[in-house]
């Protein structure tokens, strides 16, 4: 177990069967997670970054068990020892749920729009039997306060409010059981790049308060690099690259990451980046090609990616700094990053 982790995922897969015919015959699987490790420690952010169905949203789902993993193993911090949540039944995931929430993508179709926000915030300290009645109302009222919503607007419907609005009661309901996991499945994707800042430093500010632990799911690697502590990379189901924010952004060592970056937008039109253009198709994840996943779409592949996968190493300085990737030739290549704001 990594020292002071909470979560340490081991060879995590989530594979989707594809029927077809009359009979509805499984003739194959989306490999949507493909054996996957990493840990998040206590307090810490991790962002998990990628292209639009590399896998970012189903390994968020599995590893707080809104889906079923295939395979693999995942073990949360519980009272001094580790439970493996891919492996306990519904009745022994229940405790544990308190301690696991989710924030949703969309702001929009999170929200039930037959609920008040009391109703929607309170609904995990009904269910929970946590509060109800007064104590119920003062609780949702002080998290409303917390996450900068007005108290009177405790008995209004969603569609009374504006996407920022509806996200900040989404983070007001995931804080309700007081968790230590929170997955937050891109949850500025959907609003506008100025309440972006606002509720980007609401969950930083919320992180250093409650101790609270964040699997960050994005796509925006500049909204990645300002709230994450670390960085991990997706590409078809698979991690090609974590590291230290710092490090990943200014030193990558997966061509892919490299290609990712270059794509970041800069504020200040006087910078002139060159952006490296992959070539081809992201690789079918019901029939990924042999060796590395990338090879097709990597300028610097050689035979050995096209024959041989690649396992994931440290090539960390000396080992004593962690830079896991998973590519043949991360300590010949000499790849471009980018200055870290």
């Amino acid at each position: 177990m990594a020292e002071a982790g909470l979560i340490d995922v081991r060879n995590l897969k989530k594979y989707f069967p594809v029927r077809r015919g009359m009979w509805r015959k499984v003739i194959g699987h989306v490999r949507a997670v493909d054996d996957i490790s990493f840990s998040i420690k206590e307090g810490e952010t991790l962002g998990l970054v990628g292209e639009s169905g590399c896998g970012k949203t189903t390994t968020g789902r599995c590893i707080i068990r809104a889906i079923q993993p295939t395979s693999g193993q995942v073990f949360f911090s519980q009272n001094g020892g580790y439970i493996d949540t891919a492996a306990i039944g519904k009745d022994g995931l229940r405790p544990l749920r308190k301690d696991m929430q989710l924030i949703f993508q969309d702001p929009y179709s999170s929200l039930n729009p037959r609920m008040t926000v009391k109703d929607i915030i309170g609904e995990p300290l009904l269910v929970n039997d946590i509060a109800s009645g007064k104590e119920l109302e003062d609780r949702v009222l002080r998290l409303m306060k917390r996450v900068g919503l007005r108290p009177e607007y405790m008995r209004r419907y969603p569609h009374a409010f504006s996407g920022g609005q509806r996200q900040r009661i989404g983070i007001a309901r995931a804080l309700a059981l007081n968790p230590r996991l929170i997955v937050c499945d891109e949850p500025v994707s959907a609003l506008d790049v100025s309440i972006q800042a606002q509720i980007l430093n609401l969950l930083q500010d919320l992180q250093e308060e409650y101790n609270l632990t964040y699997l960050f799911v994005a796509h925006d690697l500049s909204v990645v690099e300002h709230i994450s502590d670390r960085v991990a990379v997706m590409y078809v189901g698979k991690i090609v690259e974590l590291a230290n924010t710092e490090e990943l952004f200014s030193w990558p060592k997966h061509p892919y990451t490299e290609a990712l970056l270059s794509a970041v937008p800069k504020p200040d039109p006087r910078i002139k980046t060159e952006r490296i253009p992959l070539k081809g198709e992201v690789a079918d994840p019901t029939s990924p090609p042999a060796g590395c996943y990338f090879h097709p779409r990597c300028d610097y592949a050689k035979e050995i990616c096209r024959k041989k996968t690649p396992l994931m190493r440290n090539i960390g300085p000396d080992g004593g700094s962690e830079h896991f990737v998973t590519c043949h030739l991360a300590q010949s290549l000499d790849l471009r990053g980018v200055a870290v704001s």
